[in-house]
């Protein structure tokens, strides 16, 4: 997914523009108005040439245009972006504002990231084939996962899991090869009131691993050290 964040505040712009690549994300930033509105019109120009959708993420208080006056704009002009606005203005006649000059959802600061990055998600979903229902059964090599029952097994061995480790290996298989970061597991299994300098993302790594693959081949949990972890089996 390709996002533009239009913020104007460096620090707010650098964690979201560090949170949002650590998820795999292209992240370009616009601190003014003018610069977003220009950017934005590059993207939809260059929209039917990239594969990946662009969502523009939409601060209300920027200077040269504020956010509202940016999406008129994109709108009058017949720019289809999908807008996320993010505002500390949080009244309910400043949402129905921003959604009726054309945003398509609207988010008050402050705000945590695993919400903004569902409410991105739901974005670039919208429009796209519904999706049939997900298997109940996640497979990896020889490790299974049966989320109606929630009983795991790996080689046809059952392996008894904390309900911690269970949504730690759902997510994990959720996206075999995929990589998670540290902040993404943290928000996704112990929710927004952990802090995030807390090692418990590694302490139950470990835990999981010492269950998952100690006694079986091949490996399936990987570290890739400064970017997080990723479950898959070796290619071949």
């Amino acid at each position: 997914m390709n996002i533009l964040l239009v913020e104007d505040d460096a620090r707010i712009a650098d964690f979201l523009l560090r949170g949002l690549r650590a998820e795999g994300w292209r992240v370009e930033r616009a601190a003014t108005g003018p610069e977003g509105l220009a950017m934005a019109r590059a993207a939809a120009r260059g929209a039917d040439a990239d594969p990946l959708p662009t969502l523009v993420v939409l601060d209300l208080m920027l200077p040269g245009l504020n956010g509202l006056e940016v999406c008129q704009t994109l709108r009058a002009e017949g720019v289809a972006l999908p807008i996320l606005m993010l505002t500390a203005m949080t009244t309910l006649e400043d949402r129905v504002a921003g959604l009726r000059m054309g945003a398509d959802d609207y988010l008050c600061k402050p705000f945590e990231f695993e919400e903004l990055l569902a409410r991105l998600e739901a974005l670039a979903r919208r429009g796209r084939p519904t999706r049939p229902r997900p298997n109940p059964v996640l497979s990896v090599a020889d490790l299974q996962f049966d989320r109606e029952r929630m009983r795991v097994t790996r080689a046809g061995q059952p392996i008894t899991l904390t309900a911690r480790e269970l949504a730690l290996l759902e997510l994990l298989m959720s996206a075999p090869g995929r990589m998670f970061s540290r902040e993404r597991i943290l928000a996704s299994v112990w929710g927004t009131h952990e802090d995030p300098l807390t090692n418990i993302v590694d302490v139950y790594i470990r835990r999981l691993r010492s269950k998952i693959d100690e006694g079986y081949e091949p490996a399936l949990i990987h570290t890739q050290r400064g970017l997080g972890y990723r479950l898959e089996a070796p290619a071949g």
